[in-house]
């Protein structure tokens, strides 16, 4: 089944808060292998002019994980998690996302294309702060392979 292309422009509900520990924040960098002091030493992001530390520029797929979630389970979507690739993977920042931050996710579905027998789904998850302040935009291109 192909994915249905009536789900562009649907927005789902925002996600539950997600409390950035700094914990998270450093095992992420590890994991990512992020080098700046910035990620691990709260001291050294204080000096930059931090609250706390900072997250590396990938950290918002952890909070994004969520709101795909929501479109992966979407009875009507016609999306089939395990014919599912990543395509691409963009962020746009207002600020950094620091430790202590508690933050919300919105899914929007912006585009459905097909290509090829393939389906491109790109969706983009608006994540705000406590106070409802733009932090960071992810976008998200999944591609949905066909039955070939």
């Amino acid at each position: 089944m192909p994915v249905n292309p009536d789900i562009q422009g649907r927005v789902f509900a925002p996600t539950a808060p997600y409390l950035v520990g700094r914990e998270k924040v450093r095992e992420f960098a590890r994991a990512v292998f992020a080098s700046s002091p910035l990620n691990f030493d709260v001291a050294a992001a204080a000096a930059a002019g931090y609250s706390d530390l900072v997250a590396p520029p990938t950290f918002p797929v952890v909070v994004q994980e969520a709101t795909l979630a929501q479109l992966l389970a979407e009875p009507d979507a016609g999306i089939d998690f395990s014919r599912v690739v990543h395509g691409e993977q963009r962020f746009s920042y207002t600020r950094p996302i620091i430790a202590g931050d508690e933050l919300t996710a919105t899914l929007a579905v912006t585009s459905v294309k097909s290509l090829g027998g393939n389906s491109m789904v790109t969706a983009e998850s608006t994540i705000v702060d406590a106070r409802g302040s733009h932090v960071v935009t992810a976008i998200s291109t999944l591609v949905v392979r066909g039955d070939a």
